[in-house]
């Protein structure tokens, strides 16, 4: 299994990069949905890296997988311009899904 990462920005794919890990960077909400549904189609995908800015552009269909799918993964990384607490998505995501306030 390997990681891949869908980002608002290359400077984020680069340092990826440098740690070995692909993706694709995207600016706008239709290529945000497009990189999704290839990345959960791609039978060596483990775990979708989307930046907070990716995540933002289609969050409907990311939380839709979230619950839906067992594989790959989806996990939110903040980049060098984030501006919430990774936590607090975390919270809001256990909160929709399990109907409990932490």
């Amino acid at each position: 299994m390997r990681f891949y990462l869908i980002s608002d920005n290359i400077d984020t794919q680069m340092g990826m990069r440098l740690s070995g890990i692909e993706g694709v960077v995207v600016h706008t909400s239709e290529e945000v949905s497009n990189a999704l549904d290839k990345a959960m189609e791609m039978k060596d995908v483990g775990v979708v890296l989307m930046t907070e800015l990716a995540v933002k552009q289609c969050r409907e269909k990311v939380y839709d997988y979230k619950l839906t799918r067992e594989t790959p993964l989806i996990v939110e990384i903040p980049d060098r311009h984030a501006t919430s607490k990774i936590s607090d998505t975390i919270s809001h995501y256990l909160a929709e899904a399990v109907g409990i306030k932490l």
